[in-house]
């Protein structure tokens, strides 16, 4: 079976994000150490906008396989889940990087109050799905791999029941057939034999007319007879 495209850009995602985050690190200790950071500045930049990149083409990868119906419902959530924590990841990153090397704890405390205050939803306290919680991320594409695999058999199965369904429709149809020349043939034999009898019918007809006409000569001519002989002795 041929790899998931949408796994595939997930896995290089992933790979973006943790290599953006250990370039921020870097880049913090050449702060504290003094040193420049231009380059790792630069390179930083490019990362986050590839990530921008990777996300938006995992978005347009995912609405694609749910409205073509490419993967179930289910699947389509599980997926969305993992998009929705990049996408966190990426806030998060961003908001490490535009702090010019402020620690992650300060960070987070920063985002946290700022959120506060505002009264906005704090992505901080994004909560991981059970499925993939204290998973990493060759785990998670483990399971999702996984999930599709069962998916397929069971697509295979549900395909092997129709096609069974359908030889076994073509083999009544076929019966069907059979039986309907059967019908056909005896109904035609039924015709045949009707005529036949309607043919002896009028001949049997035409005998007892014959016969009755044969009968009513003879009688005339007897009567006939005795005419003359009682005129001859009268």
């Amino acid at each position: 079976m041929a790899p998931d495209p949408w796994f595939s850009t997930y896995d290089s995602t992933c790979q973006i994000a943790q290599e953006i985050a250990e370039k921020i690190q870097q880049r913090n200790q050449y702060e504290r150490k003094g040193e420049k950071t231009t380059k790792l500045t630069v390179t930083i930049r490019a990362l986050l906008q590839n990530l921008k990149e990777k996300i938006a083409l995992l978005k347009d990868l995912l609405l694609r396989a749910v409205s073509t119906h490419q993967i179930t419902q289910l699947e389509g959530d599980r997926r969305q889940n993992l998009l929705d924590d990049l996408v966190t990841r990426e806030r998060l990153l961003l908001a490490s990087f535009k702090n010019e090397g402020a620690e992650p704890d300060l960070i987070r405390s920063s985002l946290m109050s700022e959120e506060a205050k505002r009264g906005a939803p704090n992505p901080w306290l994004f909560e991981e799905p059970e499925e993939t919680r204290g998973l990493g991320f060759d785990e998670i594409r483990q399971q999702q791999q996984k999930i599709i695999q069962e998916q397929d058999a069971g697509l295979d199965a549900l395909s092997s029941i129709i096609s069974r369904q359908k030889q076994m429709g073509q083999e009544i149809g076929n019966e069907l057939d059979e039986q309907n020349e059967i019908i056909d043939d005896l109904a035609n034999l039924v015709e045949n034999t009707d005529e036949k009898l309607r043919t002896e019918t009028r001949r049997v007809n035409m005998v007892d007319r014959k016969s009755t006409s044969c009968a009513f000569g003879k009688i005339s001519l007897t009567f006939l007879f005795l005419i003359c002989i009682v005129v001859k002795y009268v």
